[in-house]
């Protein structure tokens, strides 16, 4: 099999994984969003979950999100002009679903004050504000260039120091703070779980993000739109679903694991 098969297997697997924890949970798995982490994957890779009809991908750097979107837009470009070629020879199309619909780019790391007006312009939805001065940053950018930016509140649910995230009795204050602002929107909460051999061990921390997702639905956050959890990830994202998320960030399960020669380059990358 090629790896595009491979990689169709997978992403297979996991929609279907994910329609029956959502079954489960009472929901219907349309409701569920499938934020594809494509920082280890090919760009092959990318092209081949386009091609499958794939929308909403997630980058940890602004930098790599920037490449990326190039990458996806000029492919995208490239499908367009084709499937308009063989419609008018054919009368068919090869244009994928997602392709027709635009790419949804969303930044789910950790986003430094400096970078905040560079990523404005690429993405549909930051998952990692978790400061008023970060949120001031990006109100600033989203003024100047007449244009709003959508933010979930990332909260620090594990009390793990190594995590980036607001200490929860911190969120809905800072919530409630960037509400006052004319061009950030907070539409819910995110939240990153600890890694742990057994993923059941992981779901206080879900509980405990959904109650301060409900807290903000109850506070009037939003002013009715904060409807996003994000929550779960390629090792407990079917637990993540059945406390309430309807963002999964998943990044192995879908393109695989990380190879050795992935991981040295990455680590160069950032010693570089």
């Amino acid at each position: 099999m090629t790896d595009s098969s491979h990689l169709a297997d997978r992403y297979a697997e996991v929609c279907n994984r994910i329609g029956e924890a959502a079954v489960r949970s009472g929901r219907r798995p349309e409701e569920i969003i499938v934020v594809a982490v494509s920082k280890y994957a090919e760009p092959d890779q990318i092209k081949a979950l386009v091609d499958l009809g794939h929308r909403d991908f997630g980058e940890n750097q602004v930098q790599q999100l920037v490449q990326r979107e190039a990458v996806l837009a000029e492919y995208l470009d490239r499908l367009r002009v084709l499937s308009a070629t063989r419609r008018s020879i054919a009368g068919d199309t090869l244009l994928p679903k997602a392709a027709a619909q635009g790419i949804r780019w969303h930044m789910i790391g950790h986003l430094q004050r400096n970078k905040a007006r560079k990523v404005i312009d690429f993405v549909r939805l930051i998952h990692s504000v978790d400061s008023l001065r970060l949120a001031e940053e990006l109100q600033q950018a989203a003024l100047k260039r007449d244009q709003n930016i959508e933010v979930l509140i990332q909260v620090n649910c594990s009390g793990e120091a190594s995590k980036f995230g607001c200490p929860v009795p911190a969120a809905l204050p800072l919530a409630e703070q960037i509400d006052t602002m004319v061009n950030v929107r907070v539409r819910g909460v995110m939240t990153m779980a600890p890694l742990t051999e057994r993923p059941e061990d992981v779901r206080p921390v879900f509980v405990r993000c959904r109650e301060v997702f409900e807290e903000f639905r109850d506070a009037g956050v939003g002013d009715g739109q904060c409807n996003l959890l994000s929550m779960g990830m390629s090792g407990d994202y079917e637990i993540a679903i059945a406390e309430g998320a309807n963002i999964v960030r998943i990044g192995s399960a879908i393109f695989g694991e990380q190879s050795a020669e992935t991981r040295e380059h990455e680590a160069g990358a950032r010693a570089g």
